[in-house]
């Protein structure tokens, strides 16, 4: 299949030409970036040097394709989106600007009233563990965020099963710097995140909007930035009804997720790496769950890791490509990690 990529200099679109260009049913036709039109994509993604000919291309050269990957910042695939279902190929857009279905969501999170509010209702959200037959069927598809991807595989299992206080879920998200892009701006140099735990958006993140969409209850999220470059460690505190055994946690998470091929229950009583560890996912499509059981408060809390730039963008949206193609699901994605890293 041809597919293009609309905006791959930055990083996760360097991750889907990572991705898409070793993937053995896909011939990668176009590239589009203003800002490196006419330059080898090795110039952007120095991983990628002597592994393909292409070329940038100017956003206004696209032409049409079986698949469009839209890796462009948020706010820009808007106004873009009919032009680009128009051309009559699947379209996967990995920013933020279809992901919710209520229009009156994005003047509060995102600062801006939605051009197409008739078309968030035609977008699929992205996350193959609950639209898995959507996705197979759908043309548009709108790729979740990192953070939302994993806050809500932990806690959507909790919610379904009725161990969850609806109005007291507090979800606190770590994430690395690669979760800002490329062009991050001051908070992104060296020297303002060496070595930081900072939080960055105590209240109001605008992945809370997705979490709450997607599991059905409010959510209180505190986001904070670590010194990583990849990863997001999702922490969910929620307070149950009632008490809970872990046998019981065992059960609703391997129901929910023992046949997915890319969640991994993670919760051992001894070694290094008990519960869900970001590091050891760098560079792969999984989701490593993890819980334990807090009595004393009867609380739950329930851990979610990822790669952000994986299952929290691009590894997310090849999975959604392969179910929609009708290739395996896990084409393209079998890269298993690396120990010790």
């Amino acid at each position: 299949m041809k597919v293009a990529i609309v905006g791959g200099s930055g990083y996760v679109g360097g991750e889907l030409l990572r991705l898409l260009l070793r993937h053995p049913e896909v011939e990668v036709t176009q590239v589009t970036s203003d800002s490196m039109a006419g330059k080898p994509i090795g110039r952007a993604h120095p991983n990628l040097r002597k592994v393909s000919p292409l070329l940038f291309t100017p956003h206004a050269s696209l032409g049409p394709a079986d698949a469009t990957f839209v890796a462009t910042p948020h706010g820009e695939s808007m106004a873009r989106m009919p032009e680009l279902l128009a051309s009559g190929g699947a379209v996967f857009d990995l920013s933020a600007d279809f992901r919710l279905r209520d229009p009156d969501q994005y003047p509060r999170y995102y600062g801006r009233t939605h051009p197409h509010p008739d078309l968030l209702a035609s977008a699929v959200y992205g996350l193959p563990e609950v639209y898995r037959e959507e996705i197979r069927t759908g043309s548009f598809v709108a790729v979740p965020g990192c953070i939302a991807t994993a806050s809500i595989l932990a806690l959507r299992p909790l919610v379904k099963a009725g161990l969850v206080d609806p109005q007291h879920v507090i979800v606190d998200a770590k994430s690395g710097s690669s979760a800002s892009g490329r062009d991050a701006g001051p908070a992104g140099l060296h020297a303002e995140r060496s070595g930081v735990m900072r939080a960055y958006a105590p209240a109001g993140h605008r992945h809370t909007a997705e979490i709450e969409q997607e599991a059905g209850v409010r959510v209180a999220l505190t986001c904070h930035g670590v010194e990583a470059v990849r990863g997001v460690l999702a922490t969910v505190h929620v307070y149950s009804p009632r008490p809970v055994e872990e046998k019981e946690l065992w059960r609703i998470y391997r129901a929910a997720y023992g046949s997915e091929p890319f969640v991994r229950i993670v919760h051992e009583s001894d070694g290094i790496f008990r519960e869900p560890e970001p590091k050891i996912l760098a560079g792969t499509n999984f989701c490593d769950v993890g819980f334990a059981v807090d009595p004393h408060a009867q609380r739950i809390v329930a851990l979610a890791a990822i790669d952000n730039l994986m299952k929290g963008a691009a590894g997310a949206a090849v999975q959604c490509f392969n179910l929609r193609a009708g290739f395996p699901e896990t084409t393209g994605l079998e890269f298993l990690g690396l120990h010790p890293i």
